[in-house]
C-alpha cells in the first residue's frame, strides 16, 4: 500500500484561489511560492489539524482575522487557507532578508502605533478588487484569547464591505519544559463568514471592530472547548 500523503502537502502542487488579485509589489507566482513555503514549514514543524476551510468564500473580498500567539501563526495560515491572503505584518519583522521575502510573497508592512495610510489604502484596494487580506487584530502576540483588538480590522471591513472570516489558532506557541515536544499539534478552526455593513464613519468602524472581537473571541473559546472534549480530532489531519 502506498503511504498516505497528508492533505496539506497534496495541495502543494494545486493551490486554490487562482483568480485572487495580488498587491502591486508582487504577483501570483510570488504569493503562491510563499504559500508553498508555508505548507512545507507547517509540515516540518507541526502536526496540523484544520477544520472549517469549506466555509471560506471562494471569491470576493474577505478579511481574515486570527488570534496571535507565535510568529509562525502567519506562515501556517498563509499556507493553510484556500485563498491568496496578504497579511498586514508589524514593521519590525519586515526588515533585512526576511523583509524582502515577506514583501515578495505579498505581505504588507505596517506600523502598529502609526499605521501608514498608503498601506491601509493598498490593502483596501485589494479587498475592493475581490481579494483577501489577513491580520492579527490583537496587534501583538499574547495568550490569543482576544481580550481586545485594534480598530484596523473594523476600518478595513467597514470600508470595503468585506466578509470577515475569523480564524482560531492554538498550538504554535510551544510550552517550556516537559510540555515541549517535536512537531506539536497545531489546531486551526475557520469560522463562519460574518457580513459587515459598509460605512466610513466612526460609529460604523467601531461597530465592525466590536463584531470582529466578538466573533473571533467566541471562535477561540469554541476551539478550546472542542479540543478539551476531544471532538476537534474529527477535523481533517493535514500534516
Amino acid at each position: 500500500m502506498r503511504p498516505r500523503v497528508p492533505y496539506q502537502l497534496r495541495r502543494f502542487g494545486r493551490l486554490e484561489a487562482l483568480a485572487d488579485p495580488t498587491p502591486s509589489h508582487t504577483g501570483r507566482k510570488g504569493m503562491d511560492r510563499g504559500r508553498r513555503i508555508g505548507i512545507v514549514l507547517a509540515a516540518v514543524m507541526y502536526r496540523l489539524r484544520i477544520a472549517g476551510t469549506d466555509r471560506v468564500p471562494a471569491t470576493g473580498p474577505v478579511l481574515f482575522v486570527a488570534n496571535h500567539m507565535n510568529f509562525f501563526d502567519g506562515p501556517v495560515l498563509f499556507g493553510a487557507l484556500p485563498r491568496r491572503v496578504s497579511f498586514l505584518i508589524k514593521a519590525e519583522a519586515v526588515t533585512g532578508p526576511l523583509g524582502w521575502l515577506l514583501r515578495n510573497v505579498g505581505q504588507y508592512s505596517i506600523d502598529r502605533d502609526a499605521p501608514s495610510r498608503d498601506v491601509l489604502m493598498a490593502a483596501l484596494a485589494q479587498l475592493k478588487a475581490g481579494g483577501a487580506i489577513g491580520l492579527f487584530p490583537e496587534g501583538t502576540r499574547g495568550d490569543g484569547n482576544v481580550a481586545s483588538v485594534f480598530s484596523g480590522a473594523g476600518w478595513l471591513a467597514a470600508r470595503a464591505g468585506a466578509q470577515v472570516v475569523p480564524v482560531a489558532v492554538r498550538g504554535t506557541a510551544r510550552p517550556a519544559g516537559r510540555g515541549r515536544r517535536l512537531r506539536p499539534v497545531v489546531r486551526v478552526l475557520v469560522g463562519t463568514p460574518v457580513a459587515v455593513p459598509v460605512g466610513a464613519g466612526r460609529a460604523a468602524v467601531q461597530a465592525a471592530t466590536d463584531l470582529v472581537r466578538e466573533h473571533l473571541a467566541a471562535l477561540v473559546v469554541e476551539l478550546d472547548s472542542r479540543t478539551a472534549a476531544g471532538s476537534f480530532e474529527q477535523g481533517r489531519i493535514v500534516a
